[in-house]
């Protein structure tokens, strides 16, 4: 009889716990890459409780979800990455017709080479890289090839960007190569060309996120950043201008993805779409800075947006740019060895 009494005290006790047991969404994002009340307004119309968790590397956030299945049940990897998951069958393929919002994407974004048909993948965030120039110190008609990162009239001047892809896609694009070479002599030529703009002291530091404060301090003619970045120094400093060269650079996009382990796959499709929506696009974007994936809110964010090549590049600057794709582990190897040999030269 006391066995069945405390059987049944734990039933009773379990009834409030169960009567408040909520649907949620398991996010894991980039660090400071989304408006915050975009989170309260999906709980608010959809009672879907969202966990949101923080990564700050794609290496970082590939170990996390392989290393820990059915945690999460939306990821956003740049579009390399979302090769590299989907090769270790890491991805679910997404049911885009619950997804209705995704016709919104734009076009030009759409079916990449880094997933065909947006199978596992629907785009949230993208940009270019390109050069964010000092107008008062920098001939326009210049930067309009990479070729001005090793122009001797800008001897000292020049931040260039600390990253082995960016460096050497820029280095194969000024040689007219693919950024994504795996050809060793196309490769060796890239790297004796940063090599040369390091020992003939075109350089004036190496770095990456602090060079928008630097060019809005008018510390260097000009930087190799993202688009995002020259946004944000172009807001505060109006000396300043972007471009993108004519060879042709890198365009990136990140993701949404549903990992095949996840737990919750209708909650994570209801928050993709979401996210899809114009207005939400719109909160996001004014509150990143990097450009819009969403034709609809692209109307939206007005004409000044529209127009400019730093916030909405065209269709014929996206074609003639280049996705990242990913590299195996011997290639990287080959790429590291290289960037190292520039890194050390002097």
């Amino acid at each position: 009889m006391l066995k069945r009494l405390a059987a049944l005290l734990l039933v009773v006790m379990m009834l409030p716990v169960c009567a408040m047991a909520q649907e949620v969404v398991n996010v894991f994002n980039w660090e400071e890459y989304i408006d915050e009340s975009v989170l309260q307004q999906f709980e608010e119309e959809t009672g879907i409780h969202v966990n949101y968790m923080y990564f700050t590397t794609n290496e970082d956030m590939l170990v996390q979800v392989e290393a820990n299945p059915g945690a999460f049940d939306v990821v956003f990897p740049s579009e390399y990455c979302v090769q590299q998951l989907n090769a270790k069958g890491l991805l679910a393929e997404i049911n885009l017709d619950n997804i209705p919002n995704f016709k919104n994407i734009r076009t030009s974004l759409l079916d990449p080479t880094y997933d065909p048909g947006n199978a596992h993948s629907v785009p949230y965030m993208w940009g270019t890289l390109g050069i964010l120039y000092n107008t008062e110190m920098v001939d326009e008609e210049d930067v309009k090839t990479w070729n001005v990162l090793w122009n001797p009239k800008y001897t000292g001047q020049v931040l260039m960007m600390d990253s082995l892809r960016d460096a050497m896609g820029i280095a194969l694009k000024l040689q007219g190569y693919s950024m994504n070479s795996q050809q060793f002599p196309e490769l060796q030529s890239a790297s004796e060309l940063l090599k040369t703009q390091k020992t003939s002291g075109m350089v004036k530091a190496y770095g990456l996120d602090e060079f928008k404060d630097k060019m809005v301090a008018g510390e260097a003619a000009m930087a190799v950043v993202y688009s995002g970045d020259a946004q944000y120094a172009i807001e505060l400093n109006d000396k300043l201008a972007y471009s993108i060269p004519e060879e042709g650079s890198n365009v990136w996009v990140d993701c949404a993805v549903i990992p095949a382990s996840a737990r919750n796959v209708a909650n994570a499709e209801k928050f993709i779409d979401f996210l899809c929506r114009p207005d939400i696009a719109v909160k996001n974007v004014e509150e990143i800075g990097y450009c819009c994936v969403n034709e609809p809110a692209i109307e939206e964010l007005g004409e000044e947006y529209a127009a400019s090549e730093v916030t909405n590049p065209t269709d014929e600057t996206i074609a003639n740019c280049e996705y990242f794709t990913a590299l195996d582990a011997n290639m990287l190897l080959i790429y590291n060895t290289l960037w190292m040999d520039v890194k050390n030269a002097k």
